[in-house]
């Protein structure tokens, strides 16, 4: 997840392709995007309920730009049954005893808990609810900083890596100085408010009414002013700042740090394919900040309709949890077994809500991926958070892919997702989002998405990753209605059925650059679950040729 201080530009886009029954066999029909296009916009503030629900919100009914799950299961689903599907939450180790997860988990009965055998000879040791392939470390190198350690690839690779860390190592140490101070202004006033209004919580309009009697109190005022833009309470942006300290302290001490070896905790060689007997059978976060991986998870599946927290996206999901993205760069090979591990063991859908710029051993994920669709699973990535053009590869490269130097693609099974925020209008790509007409398929809700966190939290997270589960919730409830469907299917009924605007959108978060959807992602689309339905319904009939 990229943490940024500052809000998304304001603006204004829109949508459409929608749905309409026929009979007892409904089919896709198109209305004119114009139509959908003259939504008015939402002016008013989202409510705190819509605020933790936005994703699931019906963009006609609702002018937000959700994907329609609401809606789907109202008219839709309802009662339907469904088939289990096991998807695979390939990130950062998962709270297997949340309340919103423990019931939703995979399950591999043919394994023993707890005595050390691999009871069902899978080749791995107590696999109970998924596979560990980072034992106890945790803390990583990039990939940059690593090539420059272990001295791979060539002299041409060595250089870019080391332009890289000399780009970004200093940005780091800047970032977090500029945090510092940030924070240390943003208490002073705190403090100084607390004691002007003989109250420790406060709201803006109450510093909105502060009349100043010298300098340092409308300093004070001005700073907290400026901080409510960003977040609704000074606590929150508190929890901000100090979360963006950490995040640049990892940067420099681990992550761009030439010296560090976290692999060592694990003891395999990382770059050797062969060398697989490493990690173990428990998948849990290990540390609180571990969360990304529980965030993920509680945006595809959490229990829905139990009186907690969050309603994930499908229902009838089993999650099984795949340990392989440390805070750092993953490796390829963890990643490639990752991938057979999941197919091996029943996942008909992978969410991998991961990437990075440089991935020496790529062959051996590419191979995984092209296993994957031979066996018929998706395998739904997030497109990543550097407003960025991906299709730009050389100064932009992202890893995983489904294709090399923009080529074809070599797999019919990769889904690749950029983010949408809340806001209904050219703002509504997420601030953050990278985009590209050949490496990004289609957008879905991921900015400010509420879910699942460790210790029975939850939290607000924006980022592509938020965007991926979303859509590997959808491909769940396809594959879950219409289990004959192929990966390729579905694959085809999530990009044909999305929603569409010809409005343009503005992108990398830079006011003067805006473009439409369909020329900044293959599909030129927003996900939308009830229309995917619909259109899943009609392809299972035979009514429709994809």
């Amino acid at each position: 997840m990229n943490i940024r201080i500052t809000k998304s530009v304001l603006g204004f886009t829109a949508a459409a392709l929608f749905m309409a029954g026929c009979g007892s066999a409904p089919v896709l029909v198109s209305t004119p995007v114009e139509n959908i296009d003259a939504l008015p916009l939402k002016i008013t503030d989202l409510t705190d309920q819509q605020k933790k629900t936005w994703g699931h919100a019906d963009l006609a009914s609702d002018t937000i730009p959700g994907m329609s799950i609401d809606k789907a299961y109202t008219e839709l689903i309802g009662n339907k049954k469904g088939s289990t599907v096991i998807v695979a939450v390939m990130d950062s180790g998962m709270d297997l005893n949340h309340e919103d997860l423990k019931n939703v988990l995979w399950t591999n009965k043919k394994e023993i808990p707890g005595n050390n055998k691999d009871d069902d000879k899978n080749g791995f040791v107590d696999d109970v609810h998924g596979y560990n392939f980072l034992a106890e470390s945790y803390n990583e190198q990039l990939e940059s900083a690593r090539i420059l350690r272990l001295g791979l690839g060539d002299a041409a690779l060595q250089a870019k890596a080391q332009a890289k860390i000399d780009e970004d190592y200093p940005a780091a140490l800047a970032n977090k100085q500029q945090y510092e101070q940030i924070l240390q202004a943003v208490k002073g006033a705190d403090a100084a408010m607390q004691k002007e209004l003989g109250k420790e919580i406060y709201t803006q309009k109450e510093v909105s009414a502060v009349k100043p009697t010298d300098e340092a109190m409308q300093r004070n005022v001005s700073i907290l002013l400026q901080m409510f833009t960003i977040k609704d309470t000074i606590a929150e942006v508190i929890k901000e700042l100090n979360g963006g300290i950490t995040h640049f302290a990892d940067q420099a001490n681990y992550n761009l740090n030439k010296d560090f070896d976290g692999r060592k905790l694990v003891g395999d060689n990382p770059y050797d394919i062969t060398d697989t007997n490493y990690g173990n059978g428990n998948p849990v976060n290990r540390v609180e900040s571990e969360s990304h991986g529980t965030h993920v998870a509680g945006i595809i599946a959490a229990e829905r309709n139990n009186g907690k927290g969050v309603n994930g996206v499908a229902n009838n999901v089993e999650l099984m949890s795949i340990r392989a993205v440390p805070n750092g760069d993953e490796y390829d090979k963890d990643i490639a077994l990752g991938i057979r591990y999941a197919v091996d063991n029943g996942a008909k859908v992978i969410n991998a809500s991961f990437g990075k710029a440089f991935s020496p051993k790529a062959e051996w994920v590419y191979e995984a991926l092209k296993y994957a669709a031979e066996n018929d699973v998706l395998f739904i990535h997030a497109a990543g958070n550097d407003g960025a053009d991906l299709d730009d590869y050389s100064k932009n490269p992202n890893y995983p892919n489904d294709q090399v130097n923009n080529g074809p693609e070599f797999a019919d099974n990769v889904i690749t997702v950029g983010a949408l925020s809340n806001k209904y209008g050219s703002s509504m790509l997420a601030s953050f989002s990278n985009y590209g007409k050949i490496n990004v398929d289609v957008f879905a809700p991921g900015d400010a998405i509420y879910s699942t966190m460790p210790g029975n939290e939850y939290e607000f997270q924006g980022g592509t990753s938020m965007a991926a589960p979303a859509v590997a919730g959808v491909a769940a409830l396809i594959r879950s209605q219409y289990p004959k469907l192929t990966a390729a299917q579905v694959k085809a009924i999530i990009l044909q059925s999305g929603i569409a605007t010809k409005t343009k959108v503005v992108i990398g978060g830079d006011p003067s650059k805006s473009n439409t959807l369909a020329n900044i992602s293959k599909s030129g689309k927003m996900v939308n679950a009830y229309n995917a339905l619909l259109l899943a319904e009609s392809v299972s009939k035979g009514q429709t040729k994809l």
